[in-house]
């Protein structure tokens, strides 16, 4: 992590913050016309062209028309055409997106959160140099000249490419879907349906306050009662901006990112696959045992993107849910994720699939801090700990990219010696930092 430079906008994904505090509609207007500016310099100097389209997602919170609006006028003072799409998953922006793509979403926060992520003409999430660049042209004079379209047939568009691609027959499979009352809540349960698929919807009704609220993949509670309620074969939840799901199996318990994309590895046969610094390492000890050869990055699944680009490789993701597959798309999609795992069950329970993965017991805490910049010693003390643990554990501290606080992770064989690996790094950090 320490080789990056810092952003004063960008964090972990994107700009993001509380609507009328971090994030407000003249940032936001500001942050339209940079990124045009930016797309615009980026592609003549690269291919003699002048990207002028920029394709707007939102999702369905209560400030998302605002500040879409607001972003809106930022890219038509740079030149550019702003194209509406109205409420739209960020993987479907990232798809359709041929110059320039902006989603406004703060994905699984909370709805007073809001925040607007961007993506190249080719799909993939800004460098951290490019975010750089950027964040250069904030302040940039406005020009004249851009307009604004609408369009209507996004997610039809999104969904044909998503069904014909990952999509399998589905018929006589028993799903509870949650869409978080995000951006999925109207193309989610009918794609499954269309499929074959026997579907309860839940976190379908969203009213601008109740995104990610007792629902989708940060709150699982709801999915797995109803999944134990209608007898049902697995749920699948998503978070609010829909690039990310989390399923439960048919007993009612939680898979996280890492035991899906373990079934999705050994079910796809990949050989080589990029994960986070905070995948669990009974993921590696897994694929190690089949012959799959793992990329580690920071967290942020563009950085996995990135990686995979780079590794000529095809499937990664995280713990927290993201789930790429490059062989027919572009970026971390939670409906694609969905289907790559319906059809990987093979006629298994999703509970038989999952037990291919053993978890190494992990505790995590996060410490608030003043400032999150962390001192040698305490990253010494980390690694001094991780050699002695071998191949039996690890402890990993790390600065959050949103919020005031140094996250903390071990893991260890037991979930004591974790708990106590954990503990102590912990108090070092608030003794140093709090």
């Amino acid at each position: 992590m320490g080789g990056r430079a810092p952003r004063r906008y960008f964090g972990t994904d994107g700009i993001r913050g509380v609507v009328g505090d971090e994030l407000t509609p003249e940032l936001v207007e500001k942050i339209g016309r940079a990124a045009t500016l930016w797309a615009r310099n980026a592609a003549k100097s690269d291919k003699g062209s002048d990207p002028r389209h920029v394709l707007i997602g939102r999702d369905t919170r209560a400030s998302g028309p605002e500040l879409e609006a607001a972003l809106a006028r930022g890219i038509v003072s740079a030149g550019g055409t702003a194209v509406l799409a109205g409420v739209l998953p960020a993987p479907a922006v990232a798809l359709l997106s041929e110059d320039l793509g902006a989603v406004v979403s703060a994905s699984h926060n909370p709805p007073e959160y809001n925040g607007v992520k961007l993506f190249a003409g080719d799909g993939r999430k800004l460098t951290d140099e490019e975010q750089q660049a950027v964040e250069a042209l904030i302040e940039a004079p406005a020009e004249n000249g851009g307009a604004i379209e609408v369009v209507d047939d996004a997610g039809e568009r999104y969904l044909r490419h998503v069904l014909e691609r990952f999509g399998s027959d589905l018929s006589g499979l028993r799903i509870v879907v949650d869409c978080a009352n995000g951006a999925f809540s109207d193309l989610a349960p009918g794609a499954l349906a269309e499929l074959g698929a026997e579907v309860q919807a839940i976190g379908v009704d969203p009213d601008g306050t109740n995104i990610n609220v007792g629902c989708g993949a940060t709150d699982l509670a709801a999915l797995r009662a109803k999944v134990v309620e209608t007898g049902s074969d697995l749920g699948v939840a998503f978070d609010g901006d829909g690039d990310r799901m989390l399923a439960v199996d048919e007993r009612g318990e939680p898979l996280d990112g890492d035991q899906i994309l373990a079934i999705l590895a050994l079910s796809l046969g990949v050989d080589v696959v990029a994960v986070t610094v905070m995948t669990n390492l009974g993921f590696h000890r897994l694929m190690a045992e089949n012959a799959v050869r793992v990329v580690t990055t920071p967290v942020g699944d563009r950085y996995v993107v990135e990686a995979l680009r780079r590794e000529d490789g095809l499937l990664g993701g995280e713990q927290s849910g993201h789930v790429v597959w490059l062989g027919a798309h572009v970026a971390g999609d939670g409906l694609a994720a969905a289907l790559l795992l319906c059809r990987s069950l093979g006629g298994r329970t999703l509970s038989e699939a999952a037990a291919v993965l053993t978890h190494y017991p992990q505790a995590k805490r996060n410490v608030r801090v003043r400032h999150r910049e962390i001192p040698r010693a305490i990253l010494d003390e980390a690694d001094r700990l991780t050699h002695d643990l071998g191949d039996r554990g690890r402890v990993l501290v790390r600065p959050s990219g949103t919020e005031p606080v140094v996250r903390v992770l071990a893991e260890a064989e037991t979930v004591e010696e974790a708990e106590h690996l954990c503990g102590s790094i912990a108090a070092l950090v608030a003794k140093e930092l709090g």
